[in-house]
This record gives C-alpha cells, sequence and structure tokens, in this order.
C-alpha cells in the first residue's frame, strides 16, 4: 500500500466516515462524556488507545490462529496429526477473541489511568469500564476481519489495520471534542425546558452529522488528483 493510499484510508476513517457521525456508534460514551472538554480528550484519547491494541491483537490472532489454514494453527496442527490434509478453521471464533481483547486492553487502560489520573478517572465514572462495551472499537475490529485471510477480496497488513484502528479513534476524539465544546457553551443558553439534557445534545449531534456530510466526496477527488 502506497502512502496515498494510506493517506485516503486515514482521511476517511477520520472524516468522511467518522464512526460517530457516519456509522453512529459508539453514542454512549459519546453522549455521556461529552460534559467537559478535558473529559472528552481523555476519553477520546482511552478509546484510540484501546482501538489500536485490539486492532493488533485481532489481526494479529486472525492471521496467526484464526483463519484457515492459518500458519500457527496449521503447524500445531499438523504436529499432532502428520498425515493429515484438513484445514484447520477458527475463523468461528473471530468475534469473541476479538470482545476478549477489547476487554483487556480497557483493563491496562483503567489501570494506568487509575494509578496516574485519578482525578480523571473519577470524573470518568462508569463510563470508562464501558469502553469495554464500545461497539466503535467492535465496529473497528469486524472491519479489520473483512480484510485478512486468504480469501479476503483486498487483504490487509497490519501496518494498515493499524492506521484504520488510530484514524477512527482520532475521528471519535474529534467529534466528542466539538461536540463538548458545544455543550459548555449550550450551558449558558436560552434552551427549551423539554430539550434540556439528552434532547439538545441529540439534536446537535444530528446537526453535526449533517454537516460531517459534507466531506462526502472528497476521498474520490483526491484519488483523482492524486492520479489513483
Amino acid at each position: 500500500m502506497d502512502l496515498i493510499g494510506l493517506f485516503l484510508l486515514a482521511f476517511n476513517a477520520t472524516l468522511i466516515n467518522n464512526y460517530v457521525l457516519h456509522y453512529f456508534v459508539g453514542i454512549c460514551a459519546y453522549i455521556g462524556v461529552s460534559k467537559r472538554i478535558e473529559m472528552a480528550f481523555g476519553m477520546g484519547c482511552a478509546v484510540t488507545f484501546v482501538m489500536g491494541v485490539a486492532a493488533m491483537l485481532s489481526w494479529s490472532a486472525i492471521y496467526f490462529l484464526l483463519q484457515p489454514g492459518a500458519p500457527l494453527t496449521s503447524f500445531i496442527f499438523k504436529t499432532i496429526h502428520p498425515g493429515s490434509d484438513s484445514v484447520v478453521n477458527l475463523s468461528v471464533l473471530n468475534s469473541i477473541v476479538s470482545i476478549f481483547v477489547i476487554a483487556s486492553s480497557v483493563q491496562l487502560v483503567e489501570m494506568y489511568i487509575r494509578k496516574f489520573f485519578p482525578a480523571l478517572y473519577k470524573a470518568f465514572g462508569v463510563y470508562l469500564p464501558l469502553i469495554t462495551t464500545n461497539c466503535a472499537i467492535l465496529f473497528a475490529c469486524i472491519e479489520i476481519m473483512k480484510h485478512v485471510g486468504k480469501n479476503a477480496v483486498e487483504p490487509w497488513g497490519l501496518d494498515k489495520a493499524l492506521l484504520l484502528a488510530i484514524s477512527a479513534g482520532m475521528g471519535f476524539t474529534l467529534a466528542i471534542v466539538l461536540m463538548a465544546g458545544i455543550r459548555e457553551d449550550l450551558e449558558n443558553a436560552d434552551v427549551p425546558a423539554p430539550l434540556q439534557g439528552p434532547g439538545i445534545t441529540l439534536i446537535t449531534a444530528g446537526i453535526f452529522a449533517m454537516a460531517f456530510m459534507g466531506f462526502t466526496g472528497i476521498d474520490r477527488g483526491l484519488a483523482v488528483l492524486f492520479g489513483r
């Protein structure tokens, strides 16, 4: 994959197909931790880190262990059954392994933040453990699953999988920090009583989503510009 292709992948995951504002995944943390910019930025960094680690470990597990004819699994199987020509296929475990990897990564982040940033840990409250069930991270792992293995239409290496995850995490951080900035300003606005709280927040998120639709097609224009 050339540098232009990698740039287009990162640009697409960050802005055009933003996980929060395009696919509407990760909404729980997006709404729950976007009241203050500091909290939002910390959550965005935590999600980006977990997404990167989960993507790296998920890609490695699928490539070396779970895909049909995976090298490590095939070696173990042929060691046990040297005369067999069967192909080991553990791809049914892809999603389960990804969830396990995400949960393990979140525990590492939680221990680190609790040790070195206790104020931020208290501010996150229940939303830090909820990164485990953040569907944006699982969504990134599922996207990577489609591009790993011999049967993939467009096989990805570890570099491309990591780039997708980190770019998607940066897009999540951008979206949640923008929302936090708007919500801080809304505290001084005269919001009608029925819309205060989640109501005005969801309306603002919808306006953000429509605004981000303005990036649609830029990737194709950039591809033409760079001669792809």
